[in-house]
């Protein structure tokens, strides 16, 4: 944002729920579901568009703004801190599904199931991206250490910007911060595989239930229930920053403009940011429903595909941070973990409501592919963090 617009912040936050309040009662209330179906399909196109482009990427950024002068404020990890904003669209998209399909269970079972699967996969689904993204970044951000000199994020595109070895940041990651990482990223680890083994042993629905074919699994509530509490546990236990006190560089103080606003102020705009994104996904996860009726997508690739919309805001930040010339790669890192684990509770709220549901083919590949990544991003931090000590000493 422009320095104008950050001493006028409230003026942003106020044009991101405005935009949200017109996707969500213009365009998804009175295009979507009627009308011929190109009609619907640009209706569903500018959500996506204007959503994205302006409400997730603007909010985005104030949370990218405004962890830092928190942190340093309240002692709490700034992936931590970060990680709230982010996963906010995640569980938004499951919890607005699961209510739509308890709402018309009774009435619809088919479209009842579809919209949990939705729910199940876009929820599931976003940790796939956020990881495997996340593991880019890393292996990118090893590559520059690596070689000794800067590299592009994503060749041969110089626009998406360049990473610097670690030892020209200005704000480097301590050992310690990396240690802390890899624990959550191994509870998120844990957690996801207890889902994937209580679906399968409490939640099996037969293959003829209610006139379904081919065998559904359930989150069950009370699972559920257990979910919520390990998953508050890790967050609870993480919740610390590992760096305490650590001085902020000059000019990164001087850039910061929210550090200028009192603490009250910064979670009034945030919580402002919140409701504009809890809109904007709302009006998404219609967007959906109807582009897969249309083109009579499986729900579960919607769903996968909405997962990108939930954890975009986490992928833009941990993208920033890592190209950030002030070097903020410790916070991405420890944010992304931070974001899944959010997730997973995000989808234990889900269960408890009774929407989690996901066929078995799905079921294997989606947490197959999760597991995989946390792997993948464990070994690419461990690297990173192996070439810390000499470099910072």
């Amino acid at each position: 944002m422009s320095s104008f617009l950050r001493r006028n912040s409230l003026l942003v936050v106020a044009a991101f729920i405005a935009t949200a309040l017109v996707l969500k009662f213009i365009f998804a209330d009175q295009f979507l579901g009627l009308g011929p179906w190109w009609l619907q399909i640009s209706a569903a196109a500018l959500i996506f568009i204007i959503g994205i482009g302006f409400v997730f990427r603007g909010t985005s950024r104030m949370i990218e703004e405004t962890t830092d002068v928190l942190k340093d404020r309240t002692g709490l990890a700034g992936g931590f801190l970060q990680s709230f904003g982010t996963a906010f669209p995640d569980m938004i998209i499951g919890i607005v599904a699961a209510i739509l399909s308890l709402q018309v269970r009774n009435v619809d079972y088919v479209r009842a199931v579809n919209l949990a699967v939705l729910a199940a996969a876009a929820t599931f689904g976003s940790n796939i991206y956020n990881i495997l993204h996340s593991t880019w970044c890393v292996w990118r951000q090893n590559r520059a250490d690596t070689l000794g000199r800067e590299v592009l994020m994503f060749p041969p595109f110089a626009s998406f910007g360049t990473l610097k070895p670690v030892e020209k940041h200005e704000t480097k990651p301590t050992a310690h911060e990396m240690d802390g990482a890899i624990s959550v990223l191994t509870a998120l680890t844990l957690l996801t595989t207890f889902v994937a083994i209580s679906m399968v042993l409490f939640g099996r629905i037969g293959s003829d239930a209610f006139g379904m074919t081919g065998d559904l699994y359930q989150l069950v509530p009370p699972v559920g229930i257990v979910l919520f509490m390990l998953s508050a546990a890790v967050l609870y236990f993480f919740r610390k920053s590992e760096r305490p006190g650590a001085p902020t560089c000059k000019i990164a103080e001087e850039e910061r403009a929210y550090a200028r606003f009192s603490t009250p102020r910064i979670w009034f705009e945030l919580v402002l940011a919140g409701v504009a994104i809890l809109v904007a996904a709302e009006a998404m996860v219609r967007a959906l429903e109807v582009f897969s009726d249309i083109t009579h997508l499986p729900f579960v690739v919607t769903g996968v595909l909405a997962g990108i919309i939930g954890c975009l805001s986490e992928m833009i930040i941990v993208h920033n941070f890592s190209i950030h010339p002030k070097g903020r790669i410790g916070d991405a890192i420890v944010g992304v973990a931070m974001d899944n684990i959010i997730t997973t509770l995000g989808a234990a709220i889900v269960a408890v409501i009774g929407g989690i549901f996901l066929g078995g083919g799905p079921l294997i590949l989606i947490f197959i592919v999760i597991l995989a990544g946390n792997t993948l991003l464990i070994e690419q931090i461990a690297k990173f963090k192996n070439r810390l000590p000499r470099m910072t000493g």
